[in-house]
């Protein structure tokens, strides 16, 4: 128990006395230290919680000299006041002016009798810190012994009750993604909003940070948990004591013990549903109820899947779960020539490849060779947001999203996601396949001043005519409806003929002909170029002009 006045002014060898009748709460006060200061403004010498005893050597006299000295004192961060009384000393009993300045300013004032010495004082207050502070580590010793004894068995939620019962802080357990893995509390509630907050930010940085904020004046803090890598995040929900908080890291570590553990644990089942995918990736025309079944006994229900492909070597030297590909960059800086660089790519592909497997329903995971290093394939459900995934466990690493297709096809699935490898490693980001953005991502690759100065050369002439962008809007709004005359008078709102005229005046001006293919192909890449308006264009499309001096 920490040190109070009443603990002082109950003790008898001391023999202190109050001065006025002070209120239980400040004699409730908590005593930090003791110091002796005959200072007439000893306030800046303080830290705060100070027992400050004097003998009045340089004491005022005068009632206001006598507020300013105990309003300095208060200010400072002084607990209590004590007088030393005695012969040969200035003052053989408390002054009035002094008791008076103390109770107003709520500052509780002892006096120590002249046969004690204020050593003795002191020697009272510090072996009642030492005892507290050996009482403090008693208590985490003893709590840090039960934490032991409950990791010896089974799983997360015997330490996280044995935590809450040594030191009332509520402890839950979840994985990156934050799915509820244990709990010390015996019914599952919501969290707080600002609680997945914490997560999401301790996640995101992975093994190198926690994070802690109050809600509805409640103190939640989250640590992460894992060894190399981020396995889990534990909520902390309370404040806990010194004695607690210093078990907070020896708890941190018996739970990624638990989940490094558990990790190993499922290694046969993560290599049994690698095996799983290779044998259904194998059959080149399987049947839909067999490929069905087989995702099916992985856990994988969803009626659309598509194929997924991540260039593992292409992290940039770690994850923000932890430590990726930087052993082999190492290797490859000190001129490793033991395969060990390799090795660690490897090793990072494999680890990344099971934070996958935890990540996404049915867990179809592989690991084969490519090209530059690595890569890892994954089937998963159409539903599933893989690109919430892919940036938390495979953040800058080239990936491709193969679209939807029935579980039958997902081969096809998987090699449009290969294919994508290179747009994705030149957009630096994943790229998705759909059928709807297929020129998007040929455009992508192409050179954004060539391909505005291809659409310059074709779309020049309308630029110049008058109602040009008039000209090109409909232009472009003809060739998406497939040259329909109908469909387009309705989107532009004007007639049909309208639509002819301006379509024969836009094919004069630029001499091309819409029943020629090749004409008709130039126009539609040109209009589309012009449609995705990439940063640095001018008024319909153009480039802008370079700024002067250029």
């Amino acid at each position: 128990m920490p040190l109070r006045i009443s603990d002082l002014l109950a003790r008898p060898d001391l023999h202190l006395s109050i001065t006025y009748d002070v209120p239980p709460e400040l004699l409730a006060r908590t005593i930090e230290a003791a110091t002796v200061s005959d200072l007439p403004t000893p306030g800046k010498w303080l830290q705060g919680g100070e027992l400050l005893m004097t003998i009045g050597l340089l004491l005022p006299m005068e009632p206001a000299a006598c507020r300013a000295y105990v309003r300095d004192a208060a200010e400072g961060g002084a607990a209590c006041l004590a007088l030393g009384l005695g012969q040969g000393l200035p003052y053989q009993e408390a002054p009035e002016a002094l008791v008076a300045a103390a109770e107003e300013a709520g500052l509780p004032l002892l006096t120590v009798p002249d046969e004690v010495p204020f050593i003795a004082v002191t020697k009272a207050v510090f072996d009642a810190r030492a005892d507290e502070q050996r009482a403090l580590l008693h208590r985490a010793f003893a709590t840090q012994r039960r934490l032991t004894a409950a990791a010896a068995g089974d799983g997360l939620r015997p330490m996280l009750t044995e935590w809450t019962a040594a030191t009332g802080v509520g402890a839950t357990v979840l994985d990156p993604l934050g799915r509820l893995l244990a709990t010390s509390e015996h019914e599952q509630r919501a969290l707080p909003a600002q609680a997945h907050d914490l997560l999401e930010r301790v996640a995101a940085r992975g093994l190198r940070g926690s994070a802690a904020s109050t809600a509805a004046g409640q103190q939640l803090e989250v640590q992460p948990l894992g060894a190399r890598r981020l396995r889990g995040l534990l909520l902390l929900t309370g404040r806990p004591d010194d004695a607690a908080r210093s078990v907070v890291p020896g708890l941190v570590s018996l739970l990624s013990l638990e989940l490094e553990r558990r990790h190993l644990r499922d290694e046969p089942e993560r290599r049994r549903r690698s095996a799983l995918l290779s044998e259904l990736l194998a059959d080149e025309d399987p049947t839909a109820d067999r490929a069905r079944d087989m995702l099916r006994s992985a856990g994988l229900t969803a009626e659309r899947v598509r194929g997924v492909v991540v260039e593992a070597g292409g992290a940039p030297g770690r994850t923000a779960t932890g430590p990726a590909a930087s052993g082999a960059a190492d290797g490859a800086a000190d001129g490793a020539v033991d395969g060990s660089a390799d090795a660690a790519v490897d090793g990072a592909a494999q680890e990344m490849a099971a934070d996958l497997a935890l990540a996404v329903p049915g867990g179809l995971v592989r690991v084969v060779g490519g090209a530059p290093g690595p890569v890892i394939e994954a089937v998963v459900g159409e539903e599933l947001d893989i690109r919430e995934v892919l940036a938390r466990f495979a953040p800058h690493c080239p990936a491709g999203i193969g679209p939807a297709t029935a579980p039958e096809a997902v081969r096809v699935s998987l090699r449009q996601a290969a294919g994508l490898l290179a747009v994705s490693r030149s957009g630096g980001a994943p790229a998705e396949a759909r059928q709807s953005q297929a020129s998007r991502l040929l455009l992508d690759l192409g050179d954004r001043r060539t391909l505005h100065g291809y659409a310059d050369s074709v779309l020049g002439p309308l630029d110049l005519a008058d109602h040009g962008e008039e000209l090109i809007a409909t232009l472009a709004a003809w060739l998406e409806t497939g040259g329909a005359w109908d469909a387009t008078s309705r989107r532009l709102g004007v007639h049909r003929h309208t639509v002819r005229n301006r379509l024969d005046k836009a094919m004069d001006l630029t001499g091309r002909r819409l029943d020629d293919p090749d004409d008709r192909f130039d126009l539609w890449l040109a209009t589309r170029i012009r449609r995705g308006g990439a940063p640095g264009t001018g008024p319909g499309g153009r480039p802008a002009p370079p700024p002067p001096g250029r």
